[in-house]
This record gives C-alpha cells, structure tokens and sequence, in this order.
C-alpha cells in the first residue's frame, strides 16, 4: 500500500531510541523528511546517519522538561526551513515509576511540562501550516494506562491521562481543518523502558525479572511482547492522508492486553 508519505515533513519527538527511533526510521524510508528533538546530541548526530536520504533531515538538542528552551530554539529553525510541517509525532520518556502515594509534587510538574506544555507549543507552531494546507497528522504516543491505570506508575498514569484528554480536545478542534490528532497507545513493547520497569517491579516485589516477565506475558494474548514495528506501523498508517476519517482515537497497540473495550 502507498501510504502517500512522499516529501511531507515530520517533527519526531524522543527519536534516538525506542518507539521514537522506530517512528524516525519508518519515515524515512517513506521519504518523509525529518525534524528529530532530543536531549542528546550525539544520540541524534547517531540517529541522522542512521536513517535513509541523510541529508534530508535535521535536529534540534533540547530536553523537553525546559519548554521555553525549546519554544526558543523550533521556532528559528521551522522560519529557516521555510516548509509546513505535515505530521508531528508527541513522544516522550514516561515519568518514573513509584506509587502515586509518595509521589513528589515537583514530579508532577516535570511530567505535565515535558508531555503537555512541550506538545502544546509544537502544536501552536506547526497548526497555521497544517491549517493552510488543509492536512496535518498529530499522533501522541501515549500508554495503554490511559484505559486502564498501570499499579505503581502513579505519576506517569496522571500525566498520560491528562495527555491523552489534551489531543482529544485537539482533534475536536482541528478535525475541520483536515487535521487529525490521535494517541496510539503501545502496550508491553520490548525497550529499554520496559526492561527497566521490569526489573523495578522485581526489586520491588524480591522476584526475578525472569518471573516478572513470564507474569505479564500471560496477561497479553497474543501470546508475545510488541515489537517496535509493530508500533510504528500504526503510526504510519495514521500519518497517512489514507487514515482521514480517524480522529480523536485511543489506539492501544497491546496485543490484547488492555482489558476495557
């Protein structure tokens, strides 16, 4: 299937590994060209050699729990490029693990600024483009907790909440301008994240991280954990101008897991 991705422009948030990496490279391929945003520099230097038609992409270095730094530094860099930007992908690294009991307030804070406030100024820089051209893809990337709270992920299922309740608002809003907003919401996909909350729930519960996964693998099924691509196909197919008449969805990517409808 031509997924008509040829030469649109993507914003890819928490791109150097993970989902993000994935999203990154899939486009890639698409012939999309990338605007990457990441703390790291020499992750993302990595990332761009990484990825196909190299030349075609560039990147910010900002970490997104400081909002004003990186209004300060997309905002030269779109001028500069002087292109719409088609789709923008909302990625970030979920909040720690913990219960929502001995949660710190500053954690709260830091949560809302790097997934609500960040996505909020993207989304104001790149929406009068998307509205001009009458097309725009925003897709969140967001948590099968918004369905259904994950025990002692106290802080980031607030936060994921909140998020996802941010782009449904957005999709009612944008939906006539020809732009979609939808949040995929993965389920145990095998990265880094799973494995360190894996292995914070053995220490936790004076298990094997062994044991720990046997556990949730019975809980998903499909009989396996999620690949990345498995992510990043829905997330293609969403970008896509095939996918128009999906808007304002929570996606869970999960393999069955999710136990609400």
């Amino acid at each position: 299937m031509d997924l008509e991705l040829n030469n649109k422009t993507a914003i890819v948030c928490g791109c150097t590994q993970g989902i993000g990496l994935g999203i990154a490279r899939e486009f890639a391929k698409n012939n999309v060209n990338l605007i990457l945003i990441a703390r790291n520099e020499r992750a993302l230097k990595s990332t761009i050699e990484s990825l196909h038609n190299k030349e075609k992409h560039t990147y910010i270095c900002v970490d997104l729990s400081e909002p004003d730094n990186l209004k300060k530094k997309l905002t030269p860099l779109l001028d500069s490029w002087g292109v719409s930007v088609d789709i923008l992908i909302n990625n970030t690294g979920g909040p720690s693990a913990g219960s929502i009991e001995m949660a710190e307030p500053s954690e709260f804070l830091k949560g809302f600024n790097m997934h609500i406030i960040c996505s909020q100024i993207i989304t104001q820089l790149v929406l009068p483009g998307m509205k001009k051209n009458n097309f725009g893809r925003i897709i969140n990337i967001i948590s099968t907790s918004v369905k259904a709270p994950i025990s002692n992920l106290g802080v980031s299922n607030t936060i994921r909440g909140a998020m996802a309740n941010w782009g449904k608002t957005l999709a009612n809003e944008a939906g006539c301008f020809g732009i979609t907003v939808n949040n995929v919401l993965p389920g145990f996909t095998k990265t880094d994240r799973l494995n360190s909350l894996f292995k914070n729930k053995s220490i936790k519960e004076k298990v094997s991280v062994e044991d720990v996964e046997k556990k949730a693998l019975q809980t998903i099924p499909v009989g396996r954990f999620g690949d990345v691509s498995d992510i990043t196909n829905a997330v293609l197919f969403l970008s896509s101008p095939k996918a128009s008449y999906i808007n304002g969805i929570n996606l869970p990517v999960d393999g069955g897991r999710t136990v609400s409808l």
